[in-house]
């Protein structure tokens, strides 16, 4: 079976090397010292100066709200993983979606003041497939009303807008490093903000609120372990070379795809990609679901990444978004990993060329 995605990891000897300087010390938990490696070697990487390496990307979205006490209203969109809305709702807060570009699938700037009111606190935005949102109209809007902007960028590790990591915009980025994703720590998560004070509380969150004995607020546990930040250290060093691997295999796709190839001259000037993805848009719903179920009687699988448009949940007031509604039914996402050969790539985009639909 060929999987949409698969993971990458390093040499096992490799990984055990770095584990057991934890396991000698008998140090697994609690801001051990490979964490704070890992720590500070993602902030030299990235070019961020606070960060904190958490349990997951979905608890950092949670965290994030928390710490900039949002309670009411936030804008956010309607084409992302679930994650994105589930942690609004969790905080107790009401989403309000706003409709995306049809080029980007990233949030619809132009969109967003339609839907201020008095009671909008926030806006949480998708970096969607590492795409960058339109974060120079998203800050004007931002200062223009007074409010907080939290960006989900977790498939944006490693990408750049005009010199600056895409993890440094907004007030707090928040960046998901589950197996599935260019960089992995198996299951963990990220949370980079600019704001120092912030930076002090959010640490406090991460560990139940306290240092040591002393409580100075609520919190959560939202701390990793050493074995989780193992990998990381061992993944770390070959993300250039994952990247240009990931980067060949879609210039393949651009060239062998006929119908389906999705252009990024929509992307900015002086934006570094990652390669995160490769999604196809198709004329209707029923010829995604023709290729996904060709491509897997040849033992490819596809995701249908994302489905269904968030605003349609079952569990929340549906409003309409028609773009995100669009595209969700006809996007799907073909196999991208480091180790995919040419000739699987080659065969992925015979079937969609010569699907006759």
């Amino acid at each position: 079976m060929i999987n949409v995605t698969k993971t990458f990891l390093p040499p096992f000897e490799e990984y055990t090397a770095v584990l057991k300087r934890a396991w000698d010390k008998g140090w697994i938990t609690n801001n051990g010292e490979l964490v704070k490696e890992l720590e500070q070697k993602l902030k030299e990487c990235l070019h961020v100066d606070n960060l904190l390496f958490c349990s997951n990307g979905t608890v950092v979205l949670q965290m994030a709200l928390k710490a900039l006490n949002i309670t009411k209203e936030v804008i956010t969109t309607p084409f992302s993983y679930v994650a994105t809305t589930n942690a609004i709702l969790w905080e107790g807060c009401t989403p309000v979606f706003v409709d995306i570009d049809p080029k980007s699938f990233c949030l619809d700037a132009d969109k967003i003041e339609a839907s201020i009111t008095e009671n909008t606190e926030a806006i949480l935005a998708t970096h969607v497939y590492g795409f960058p949102c339109d974060v120079d109209k998203i800050e004007k809007l931002a200062l223009k009303y007074n409010l907080k902007v939290i960006y989900d960028a977790a498939h944006a590790f490693g990408c750049s807008y005009k010199g600056r990591s895409l993890l440094s915009f907004g007030e707090v980025s928040t960046c998901s490093f589950h197996a599935t994703k260019i960089f992995h720590t198996v299951e963990g998560g990220a949370i980079i903000c600019r704001d120092e004070t912030l930076y002090n509380q959010l640490r406090l969150y991460r560990s139940f609120g306290h240092y040591g004995d002393d409580y100075f607020s609520m919190g959560i546990n939202a701390k990793n372990s050493e074995m989780h930040a193992a990998m990381g250290l061992c993944m770390l060093p070959k993300i250039n070379d994952l990247v240009s691997e990931r980067k060949h295999i879609v210039e393949i796709y651009d060239t062998l795809l006929l119908k389906y190839k999705i252009c990024r001259s929509f992307l900015p000037q002086e934006f570094v990609y990652n390669y995160a993805y490769y999604p196809v848009i198709f004329d209707d719903e029923e010829k995604l679901i023709t290729v996904k179920t060709r491509l897997l009687e040849k033992g490819v699988s596809t995701r249908r990444y994302f489905w269904p448009s968030l605003n349609q949940l079952p569990f929340i007031s549906y409003q309409p978004c028609e773009v995100s509604e669009s595209i969700s039914r006809r996007i799907l996402c073909l196999p991208l990993y480091a180790g995919l050969s040419d000739g699987n790539v080659a065969m992925i985009c015979s079937v969609l060329n010569g699907s006759n639909i």
